[in-house]
């Protein structure tokens, strides 16, 4: 009996130990958004989108479209087959998640024409555009980043500057309405913990808030 009332209680100091550990979690990433948002020096880009690099698989000899073995949403393995084009078996390159399939079977397909396109969900990045009258001169690789997704509310999720376009977005071009300047805009992509969010999908719509550090 003493032995079962022993045991109990140590299960119970455990599961408090544990809870106690996501308490305070939780507290201290509250009191980080709590203090950056205090902080007033947040740069807001509200044109951001959830993405990473597409990784198009083609076949090196043109064909016919014989068979696409993969859908859109599949999860595939390095090297794992995605179609066969002639005679050819092509390949994923990573280990990945497809997002497109081109052309219908028994199509004739081009020397290095995507037939297959995947991506590596490691890489996936908060990617905002910024105009650069709006507070591109202050942001750097390294400051701290909040940002919320459409599809989750106002819910807070973290993150880190890792690159900031070194060219313009052409195809972002913006006109300053006091002058008629144009305004060019730049990427700004954040990382973050793909473990600790993988609900966030590739193409959710994002807004971001850089918090510049120095």
């Amino acid at each position: 009996m003493n032995e079962t009332k022993q045991a109990t209680g140590s299960d119970i100091r455990k599961k408090a130990l544990v809870y106690g550990s996501v308490a305070v979690g939780i507290l201290i990433i509250a009191g980080v958004a709590s203090y950056l948002i205090s902080s007033n020096r947040e740069i807001a880009i509200s044109s951001s989108t959830i993405s990473a690099p597409l990784i198009t698989l083609s076949p090196i000899v043109g064909g016919r479209l014989n068979a696409v073995y993969v859908n859109p949403g599949d999860h595939v393995a390095a090297n794992a087959p995605v179609a066969l084009v002639g005679t050819e078996v092509v390949t994923a390159k990573v280990a990945g998640l497809i997002v497109d399939t081109g052309d219908t079977v028994g199509a004739q397909v081009a020397p290095g024409t995507p037939v297959v396109t995947e991506i590596d969900p490691s890489q996936l990045r908060v990617v905002g555009k910024i105009d650069e009258n709006k507070g591109l001169a202050q942001v750097a690789v390294g400051d701290p980043v909040l940002f919320t997704v459409d599809a989750y509310g106002s819910r807070l999720f973290k993150g880190v500057v890792d690159e900031v376009a070194p060219t313009s977005n052409q195809s972002g071009i913006v006109f300053d309405i006091s002058n008629q300047r144009q305004v060019q805009q730049f990427d700004v992509k954040a990382r973050f913990d793909t473990s600790a969010y993988p609900f966030l999908k590739n193409g959710m719509s994002a807004r971001m808030y850089v918090y510049p550090s120095h």
